[in-house]
């Protein structure tokens, strides 16, 4: 269940949030031992050494590029199967890294994941840049060599493919050179080492923790639970409509994610008694179902200039009766009307 949320400027990086949300739910809700969840987004080496200093623990996710530092860890086979299409395994600090001298109770390990699922979609993401790179670094040859072309502005053509196409960038070695004719001569290959590493990296990611005492499994599922906090901003996003927010006056737009927290703390609740109905612990297949449930007055004017006003209930469907058995719940005992 969530226990209350912070708001701050929207200018505001996740980055410098951490040291005051740290403080602020130590000073509600104390010094207990908890295990601080952070993504990659909110992790800076100045972070991790606040938390150390307190002596918390934390499981936080890690920037992509350090998995270089543990290519000989990705091509062993010791990996341990969480669920199909999921691998994790525990690994111990770099040996050339220049944080290696730690001890004791602050001594990190590593968990590298690698997913399945991940790992086709990030070759899937690649692969088209990939082609589209090349497609249009062919195209761009084939007219220099046609065309008398300013070099300074084919580098610059190509440094915007190579920006709008990250993913792929590396792949590819390219070089602009001036031919004695002073038009631009484009020389290009793809860079096989590069093309390995991604092949071999896809779908792989890593985590950092100061958690000694768990398997990497435990290790795997406590991060995970992220997905739950990024599913909360989805529903206030989506579900709750909790943009865009018309209001102009600080205190108003508290307010109004105020009224979208409580109802966020609404929906949390409806999702655990689905779970203990043995429903899913997903509420929205079960308001949609319920949603066509309508109450209305039926307002009768008299000639006295009286109106009888006559509150309805639409009677529900069979199926919406077993759903509202199965979580208990009682609808008004009003006049119900099939509609």
């Amino acid at each position: 269940m969530p226990l209350g949320y912070e708001v701050f400027a929207g200018n505001t990086a996740d980055v410098t949030t951490v040291e005051h949300i740290v403080e602020t739910m130590e000073k509600r809700y104390g010094k207990s031992d908890r295990i601080w969840v952070m993504d990659r987004g909110m992790v800076s080496e100045a972070n991790i050494d606040f938390l150390r200093e307190g002596g918390r623990r934390y499981i936080v996710g890690t920037p992509k590029s350090m998995l270089r530092k543990f290519e000989a860890e990705l091509l062993k086979d010791d990996w341990n199967t969480i669920r199909d299409g999921l691998e994790v395994k525990l690994c111990a600090r770099p040996c050339d890294d220049g944080n290696a001298s730690e001890s004791g109770e602050d001594k990190e390990i590593f968990i590298l994941c690698r997913s399945r699922d991940r790992s086709n979609k990030e070759e899937a993401i690649v692969q088209r840049a990939e082609q589209k790179i090349e497609e249009r670094l062919i195209a761009m040859t084939d007219r220099c060599k046609k065309q008398r072309r300013d070099p300074m502005k084919v580098e610059r053509e190509i440094g915007r493919l190579l920006g709008q196409n990250t993913r792929a960038a590396k792949l590819f070695d390219v070089i602009v050179e001036k031919a004695e004719e002073g038009h631009a001569r484009i020389e290009w290959k793809k860079v096989e080492a590069s093309r390995d590493w991604a092949t071999l990296s896809a779908g792989c990611y890593i985590l950092r923790t100061n958690v000694t005492d768990w398997t990497d499994e435990q290790l795997w599922k406590a991060y995970i639970q992220l997905t739950e906090a990024e599913a909360a901003f989805c529903i206030h996003k989506s579900d709750l409509k909790i943009r865009p927010i018309w209001h102009q006056k600080e205190d108003r737009v508290l307010a109004h994610i105020f009224v979208c927290f409580l109802a966020y703390v609404l929906w949390k609740t409806l999702g655990q008694m689905c779970q203990q109905a043995g429903l899913g612990n997903e509420p929205r297949r079960i308001l949609e179902e319920l949603g066509d449930l309508r109450i209305m007055d039926v307002v009768l004017p008299t000639r006295s200039g009286i109106d009888i006003r006559k509150r309805c209930l639409s009677k529900p469907t069979d199926h919406q009766q077993i759903l509202l058995d199965r979580l208990k719940l009682r609808l008004p005992r009003i006049n119900q009307t099939q509609m």
